[in-house]
C-alpha cells in the first residue's frame, strides 16, 4: 500500500507515493532516478549508499522511505550546490582519488560531512571519518589526499560550477 511521502531532496520539495516500507536506496535510485548513491552490500557495511538526513550521515540501504518524511535529504547529486561540496568533488578528481568510482559517492558524502564539522582535519581524523566506507581499488591514500586538498581550499574556485545540476 502506497502513501504520499513529502521531504526535501537536494534543496527541492518532493512528494511521492510509495510504500513506507520501501528501502530509501530503492526510492532514490529507481523512483527518483538519483543513481549516484550505490548499493554495494545492502547490509550497511560498505558506505556506498551514504546520504545526509538533516545533519546526519546515514546509510540509505538501511532506511525505509517512511523515515524520509519531513526530513532534509542530501545525496551526492546535491553536493555541487554548495561551495564546500563543489570544492570536494574537484579535489577528488584532481587528486586522482576516483578509480572504478563505485565507492566514491559514499566516500565524498562522508568527507563532506567531516569537512562541514571539522574544516581542517588531520589525516588520522580523515581516515577515522571514512572508516565506514570500503574501497576495493585503492589503499585510500589518494582519497585522504583529496580530503586534505579540499580542506586546504586548493581544489579550484570556491563557488559551485556554472550549471551545476542536481
Amino acid at each position: 500500500m502506497s502513501t504520499d511521502i513529502e521531504f526535501e531532496l537536494n534543496g527541492k520539495p518532493v512528494r511521492i507515493a510509495t510504500p513506507e516500507t520501501r528501502r530509501a536506496i530503492d526510492l532514490l535510485r529507481e523512483d527518483l532516478h538519483l543513481t549516484g548513491s550505490k548499493e554495494g552490500c545492502g547490509a550497511g557495511e560498505c558506505g556506498a549508499c551514504a546520504v545526509l538526513i538533516g545533519d546526519e550521515i546515514r546509510l540509505a540501504c538501511l532506511m525505509l522511505a517512511g523515515q524520509l518524511a519531513g526530513r532534509r535529504v542530501t545525496t551526492i547529486e546535491g553536493l555541487p550546490h554548495s561551495a564546500l561540496g563543489a570544492r570536494l568533488l574537484r579535489a577528488f578528481a584532481e587528486a586522482g582519488a576516483v578509480q572504478c568510482g563505485y565507492c566514491i559517492p559514499g566516500m565524498e558524502m562522508a568527507a563532506f560531512d567531516l569537512l562541514r564539522r571539522e574544516p581542517d582535519p588531520s589525516r588520522e581524523r580523515i581516515r577515522e571519518a571514512l572508516s565506514g566506507n570500503l574501497c576495493r581499488c585503492t589503499g585510500y591514500v589518494k582519497i585522504v589526499d583529496a580530503v586534505r586538498l579540499a580542506a586546504a581550499g586548493d581544489a579550484g574556485p570556491e563557488s559551485p560550477p556554472d550549471g551545476a545540476a542536481a
